[in-house]
């Protein structure tokens, strides 16, 4: 049983969802323990290769292999789909909070409405983007949403999902952009280019670069994920090598009273001279490395790398698309390697069991006629079922 493509729910990283050939599962992280997930997908669309599901509620969208062009959204608690959609080309990527869904094709964005799935925008002739690049921010107060503004270099476009408003251009590489993600309050955007050995973390929505951390120098990797942690205070990076870096935001300053020592001072003497030489050593000087690593045991897998607090711990967690979770001990206060916590889950990631109906809910397999769901809202009963999204500025 292969997996195509695993995505964590992208909030607070508190649930892992797989999908595959035959069945599509989401694992709750907080007790290490699977719950169950069951689509009434079609015998002509096995094969999916794009699950997000809206924070902890029951709205999941499902796109497949088989037909690819086609979006589908369903209550899956219920057993019931509740629209689709088709598009002009494949869809890449879906992504959503609770005020937009965005669907990206290779060369067109479109921006719906979740409450009742209305296309309110379209962004078209945007820059050619196969891999289908995007991350909105999933504080729905802003819905900030970036994508590659060039096909070249590495120009992000940040865009105001809800205003239907272009925020700001930011020239964050020179390489081609290959990752990008938003922090929980969509105050920082961090992205990565094709090259794979400068990760940059920018205010947004001024564009401001605030951090510069260097992956590696020997050579270059596909960034595959970014991950801030719920705080902000943490960002993990992994790619299609066997390491994958946890990087620490703070600014370096200096305590009352507290005296430099000497690697601090010989790194103050080669920050002061860095504005003598040449540009590219001078943003060497300025770049932090990792705060803290992992060595997988496995390397150039598709990957996901997220940051979360799983029994009350923080954890680095890495699901890889051979089927295996990896969760890691983090130390918040030294970094160094972490160690894996208590082994691995066995692959695969898949628990096969029955889907449930809710006691009065639609039957499974039965579908909301489209008239009942274009006259209101998406009822998800799930108004105590969305984690707390800090809008505090980070």
């Amino acid at each position: 049983m292969h997996v195509y493509v695993c995505v964590w729910a992208r909030t607070l990283c508190t649930r892992l969802c797989v999908c595959g050939r035959v069945r599509e599962c989401v694992y709750s992280l907080q007790s290490l323990i699977c719950l169950f997930l069951s689509l009434p997908l079609s015998e002509e669309c096995p094969d999916v290769y794009i699950v997000e599901r809206l924070f902890s509620s029951s709205l999941v969208v499902v796109v497949s292999l088989s037909m690819p062009r086609r979006m589908n959204v369903y209550h899956f608690k219920r057993g019931t789909e509740i629209c689709n959609y088709s598009y002009s080309n494949n869809i890449l990527s879906v992504r959503l909070n609770r005020q937009r869904l965005v669907v990206c094709l290779e060369e067109s964005i479109y921006i719906h409405n979740i409450k009742d799935m209305k296309l309110l925008k379209t962004l078209l002739n945007t820059p050619h983007n196969p891999s289908g690049l995007c991350a909105l921010s999933v504080n729905h107060g802003n819905s900030y949403l970036a994508y590659p503004g060039s096909l070249t270099i590495g120009e992000i476009m940040v865009y105001d999902a809800n205003n239907l408003g272009t925020v700001t251009m930011i020239p964050a590489h020179d390489s081609p952009l290959a990752a990008l993600t938003f922090s929980a309050s969509g105050t920082k955007l961090a992205s990565a280019s094709e090259r794979g050995t400068v990760i940059r973390v920018f205010a947004i929505p001024e564009g401001q670069r605030l951090f510069e951390f260097r992956r590696g120098m020997k050579r270059y990797v596909s960034i595959s994920s970014l991950s801030f942690s719920a705080d902000a205070q943490f960002l993990c990076a992994s790619s299609n090598t066997e390491t994958v870096h946890i990087f620490k935001l703070e600014q370096h300053k200096l305590r009352d009273g507290e005296c430099l020592t000497w690697g601090a001072y010989v790194g103050k003497m080669f920050t002061a001279a860095s504005s003598y030489l040449p540009s590219q050593v001078s943003d060497i000087m300025h770049q932090d490395r990792a705060f803290a690593t992992v060595r997988l045991n496995v390397f150039g897998l598709q990957n996901v790398c997220a940051l979360a607090t799983v029994e009350k711990l923080p954890r680095l967690l890495v699901a890889s698309s051979d089927g295996h979770l990896y969760i890691y001990n983090i130390d918040p206060q030294d970094g160094e390697e972490c160690v894996l916590s208590g082994g691995e889950t066995s692959s695969p990631l898949y628990l096969l069991s029955q889907g449930y109906s809710e006691d009065g809910g639609a039957q499974k397999g039965e579908v909301i006629p489209e008239h009942e769901f274009a006259e209101g809202p998406v009822c998800l009963d799930d108004e105590n079922e969305f984690p707390p999204v800090s809008n505090q500025s980070n």
